[in-house]
């Protein structure tokens, strides 16, 4: 029998406020504000909550309480309507924050046994693109904890952000122990394939079901469109299409929020969700949960998505809605930038930064045209592009300021916990052009490798200043880097070479004293 899976995203980012003002922010923490202040200062907090209470009004709410009412009346037949719901980590913080009945229905809906809740970013963000996926994995282990916390379960399935995948995060996804993962079904990754069927990851038994856009986004985008040839879509004409639609499973994705707040109230949409359960039940439709359906059926085939053409449900089916232009581009760097740091420091900064980084952010900033562009517009609190870039970089801005202000006051006590990317790593060479092939990311990789390289290669980078200057400009260590200068300029190379054993372990010596006797 064939199933039909629905799947609904809810979500809603933490939205700046679009007066940032660094120097005001470096004048209130200069008269020693609270750091928690700091969020306030950034994030519309007035916004968000009204938003979250609007869209909460017009869909979290009614529309939960329709499935939940018509699930309670299919009951009696031994029937159910079964969705799946996303939900963001940073929804479930605004409605424990601001408004409890979310969670209440939320909770009321997984209770009645029809929502399978699926496993996401917690921040909703782009970190499955990040150099390592270190944060990536990180913010799913958070969301799964936060759904267990909240709801009691633990997801089997997994969806990246906005759908986002490759090969590579499939394969991320298979060894967390997921079961299945949900993205898009593009076209020239099918090529002649149905997106109807259930699809293997790449070199792993890792399940895999497509979205039907054309089946999605007719509820989604096109149906409050009274110039669509098939306006207005009834339940009745959707189950039709439903039921004559070939193949083992159809995968229909999209916004929660379609239901009252996309499409407002007054367009139909509220009866259109009342009445599909029943009208797909008589027509023998069967409609299951991502978790079972995937295993109701057997893969086809692979669905084989290299990293270098990853897909999404957006726009194009690429990248291009979050990282298609240079201001985009330029906002992602800036963002990792800091992410060693903010780590390194933690607490009130490591979550700002991660609310910083929820991909909402980064759409805002596109410059698409056409009805891509009037997406694009729609979600954006902002009047422009611009403004949307020059908001984003001054959080970014003033988060590196105050991050920096941390770090620099003791700069001991964080530089042994910051992780640099591969990209900044300290590489030892013998000579020009001469790597040895090491690398070091952070202080203890550094003390390591000094232990083992040879000693031609230490004297050729203290000589040249390459040692002081990353400990300097990536860890900001700036005595340490002083004393090693000293150190070298007061020994001649023939000499440094020949006090090998010396040489090495004063080098250490004053790393370590620097870090970890220092008072």
């Amino acid at each position: 029998m064939k199933d039909v899976v629905f799947m609904f995203e809810v979500h809603q980012p933490y939205r700046l406020r679009r007066d940032i003002n660094i120097n005001m922010i470096r004048k209130a923490f200069e008269r020693k504000l609270n750091v928690d202040s700091l969020e306030d200062l950034l994030f519309d907090e007035e916004q968000n909550r009204a938003i979250l209470e609007r869209v909460a009004r017009k869909c979290y709410i009614p529309a939960t309480r329709i499935l939940i009412d018509v699930n309670r009346e299919l009951k009696k037949q031994g029937k159910m309507f079964k969705i799946a719901l996303s939900i963001s980590g940073t929804l479930l913080e605004q409605s424990i924050k601001w408004n409890r009945a979310i969670i209440d229905i939320f909770s009321e809906a997984v209770a009645e046994g029809f929502v399978e809740l699926i496993d996401q970013t917690y921040y909703h963000s782009l970190a499955s693109l990040f150099p390592t996926s270190d944060e990536f994995i990180e913010q799913l282990a958070y969301h799964r904890g936060l759904i267990k916390d909240i709801f009691g379960v633990e997801p089997q399935v997994a969806e990246n952000t906005e759908f986002i995948f490759n090969n590579d995060i499939a394969n991320i996804f298979d060894r967390l122990g997921y079961k299945v993962v949900l993205t898009e079904g593009v076209d020239h990754i099918l090529g002649w394939r149905s997106p109807n069927y259930v699809y293997r990851a790449w070199n792993s038994d890792l399940r895999v079901l497509v979205r039907n856009y054309r089946l999605s986004d007719d509820i989604g985008f096109r149906f409050s469109d009274r110039k669509w040839d098939q306006y207005p879509l009834t339940s009745d004409k959707y189950a039709d299409w439903i039921a004559s639609t070939s193949g083992d499973v159809i995968f229909i994705a999209i916004d929660y929020e379609t239901f009252g707040e996309h499409h407002d109230p007054s367009t139909g949409i509220y009866e259109f969700l009342r009445w599909l359960p029943s009208k797909l039940i008589e027509r023998g439709v069967n409609v299951e949960f991502p978790s079972i359906a995937a295993f109701n059926h057997t893969p086809k085939d692979f669905y084989d998505v290299p990293p270098w053409t990853t897909i999404s449900w957006a726009d194009e089916r690429d990248l291009s809605a979050w990282l298609g232009n240079e201001l985009q581009r330029s906002a992602f760097e800036l963002y990792l930038y800091l992410e060693p740091y903010v780590k390194a420091v933690g607490g009130v900064y490591l979550d700002i930064w991660r609310k910083l980084g929820s991909s909402d952010h980064y759409y805002y900033m596109a410059t698409k045209g056409g009805s891509a562009g009037e997406v694009h517009s729609y979600f954006s609190p902002y009047k422009d592009v611009v403004t949307a870039y020059r908001v984003y970089i001054e959080a970014l801005t003033t988060l590196a300021m105050m991050l920096s202000e941390t770090i620099m006051s003791n700069p001991q006590k964080y530089a042994i916990h910051i992780t640099v990317p591969p990209s900044r790593a300290f590489h030892f060479y013998l000579a020009p052009g001469k790597p040895l092939g090491v690398k070091c990311r952070n202080l203890l990789e550094l003390l390591a490798s000094l232990q083992s390289v040879p000693i031609e290669s230490i004297v050729y980078h203290l000589k040249r200043g390459d040692l002081s200057a990353w400990l300097r400009n990536t860890l900001f260590l700036d005595d340490l880097a002083m004393k090693l200068d000293e150190f070298a300029k007061s020994m001649e190379y023939r000499e440094m070479v020949k006090q090998r054993d010396v040489i090495r372990d004063k080098v250490i010596e004053i790393i370590k004293q620097t870090l970890f006797y220092s008072t």
